[in-house]
C-alpha cells in the first residue's frame, strides 16, 4: 500500500506542470494521454509549416537593411566615397583602382592576399592620401567602415584555380559571405564580379543572363564555376532576406595590361609565347570560340553597374567572337609573324563556344566595348615586352 502511494505521488508531481490529473478512474488517465498527444502533434505541425514556408521563400525580414553612415547625409560637409576593392592588387582590379581613384571623392581601400595580384600593379597609389593598402584574405572577416563593395577577390586563372581548388571554393563562398556580412553592417551597396563560366558549356548562343547555364559539377573547373553560381545565391538571399543593395556582373574573357604573363589564359599564352618566339599552343580543336573585351572597357561597365540602380546579373563582355584559330593567327601576324601554330590536347570541360548577349548592359547602363582586339592586342604586347625585357624587333 506504501508502495502504490509513493508510485502515484511521484507521477502526480511529473505531470502537474501540464495538468492536475484524477487518476481514481482510468478513463481519466487516458483522456490525459489523449490531450498530451493531440498538443505535441499540433504543435509540430505548427513547426513544420513554418519551415515550409521559409522553404518556398515566404521568409521575410524582420527589420530593414542599416542606413549607410550618417556622413552621406550631412548638410554641411560631404564627405568622401569611402570604397572598398577586394583583389583590388589583381589584373582588373588594379585597373578599377585607377580609375576609383581619378575621382578626387573617392577614398579607396583595397584588400588583397596577393595569391595572383601584386603591389607592383598599385605602386602609382601607395602613400597616397586617400588609398590604403591591407593584405587580407577574404575567407577572414574584415571590419572597415565603407559605403561601397567591389567584390573581386578569387582566382580566375584555371592553372591558379585549380592549384588549389578547395582554396578557390571558400573564396568564393566564405569570402562572399564575409562581405555581405560587411555590407549588411555598413549599408553598402556591393558588386559581385561573377563570371561567364556561370553557363558553362552552353547549349544556348549567344547567352543571355537568363540562361541557367550547362556546368558539370563535379569537374576540374566546378571549384570556379559553381563557387561563383553559389556566391550569386548568397547575394540574391542577402538582398530578398536583408534588403542588402547588390549588383553582380557576369564578366566574359578580359584582356589587357598587368595579366599575369604564365596565367594559362589564352590571350596573355599567346602573346607571351610570341614575345619568346615559341609555338603559338591552340587547343584542340582549334574552332571553339571566345570574345575578348579590353579591360578599360570592362572597368567603364563595372562602374556604370555599380552607379545605376540594377541588381542584375548584367553581362559585360565584347560580343566580337573568335575561334581559337583566328585569335592566334592574329597575334602572329600582329606580333610575330615567324613562329607557328602548334596543336595540343584539350582541357577538360573547356566550354565550345562563349559569346555574350549584351543587350541588358547597353539599354540600361548604356554599355557597349568601344576597343577592338586588334587594338587593344599592340597594347598589351607593349605591357608585356617591358616586363619580359624583350625588345621590339626593327
Amino acid at each position: 500500500m506504501i508502495k502504490k502511494e509513493e508510485k502515484e505521488r511521484t507521477t502526480y508531481f511529473i505531470l502537474t506542470p501540464f495538468q492536475t490529473p484524477n487518476f481514481t478512474q482510468q478513463s481519466s488517465f487516458f483522456t490525459f494521454i489523449s490531450i498530451i498527444i493531440s498538443t505535441v502533434f499540433k504543435f509540430g505541425y505548427q513547426l513544420l509549416t513554418m519551415a515550409s514556408n521559409a522553404s518556398n521563400g515566404e521568409h521575410k525580414a524582420t527589420k530593414p537593411p542599416p542606413t549607410p553612415s550618417p556622413l552621406r547625409n550631412s548638410k554641411f560637409f560631404q564627405s568622401n566615397m569611402r570604397i572598398l576593392v577586394t583583389g583590388g592588387a589583381g589584373f582588373i582590379g588594379s585597373h578599377l583602382v585607377d580609375r576609383l581613384m581619378e575621382n578626387e571623392k573617392n577614398e579607396v581601400i583595397v584588400a588583397d592576399n596577393y595569391f595572383t595580384g601584386s603591389k607592383d600593379n598599385l605602386r602609382k597609389w601607395i602613400g597616397h592620401p586617400r588609398f590604403e593598402l591591407i593584405r587580407h584574405d577574404v575567407t577572414e572577416p574584415l571590419l572597415v567602415e565603407v559605403d561601397q563593395i567591389y567584390h573581386l577577390a578569387c582566382p580566375a586563372s584555371p592553372i591558379f584555380y585549380k592549384h588549389n581548388p578547395v582554396k578557390t571554393i571558400k573564396t568564393n563562398v566564405i569570402g562572399t559571405l564575409n562581405m555581405l556580412g560587411l555590407a549588411k553592417r555598413v549599408g553598402a551597396r556591393i558588386l559581385l564580379t561573377s563570371t561567364s563560366e556561370v553557363y558553362g558549356d552552353p547549349l544556348v548562343h549567344p547567352q543571355p543572363e537568363s540562361y541557367w547555364g550547362n556546368v558539370n559539377p563535379i569537374g576540374v573547373r566546378s571549384c570556379y564555376d559553381e563557387g561563383k553560381r553559389v556566391a550569386e545565391t548568397l547575394m540574391f538571399d542577402y538582398h530578398r532576406q536583408h534588403g542588402i543593395e547588390i549588383r553582380i556582373a557576369r564578366i566574359f574573357n578580359t584582356y589587357g595590361p598587368r595579366m599575369n604573363i604564365d596565367d594559362g589564359r589564352v590571350v596573355s599564352n599567346f602573346i607571351a609565347q610570341a614575345l619568346r618566339d615559341e609555338p603559338l599552343t591552340v587547343q584542340a580543336p582549334g574552332t571553339q570560340t571566345r570574345s575578348f573585351c579590353y579591360v578599360s572597357d570592362m572597368v567603364d561597365g563595372l562602374i556604370r553597374l555599380m552607379e545605376g540602380e540594377n541588381t542584375g546579373p548584367i553581362n559585360i563582355g565584347n560580343p566580337g567572337e573568335f575561334t581559337m584559330i583566328e585569335l592566334a593567327e592574329t597575334v602572329k601576324e600582329l606580333i610575330n609573324p615567324k613562329i607557328e601554330i602548334k596543336m595540343v590536347e584539350n582541357t577538360p570541360d573547356d566550354p565550345r563556344q562563349r559569346k555574350p548577349d549584351i543587350t541588358n548592359a547597353n539599354k540600361l547602363l548604356g554599355w557597349e566595348p568601344k576597343i577592338k582586339l586588334r587594338d587593344g592586342l599592340p597594347l598589351m604586347e607593349a605591357d608585356f615586352r617591358l616586363r619580359l625585357g624583350v625588345a621590339k624587333k626593327q
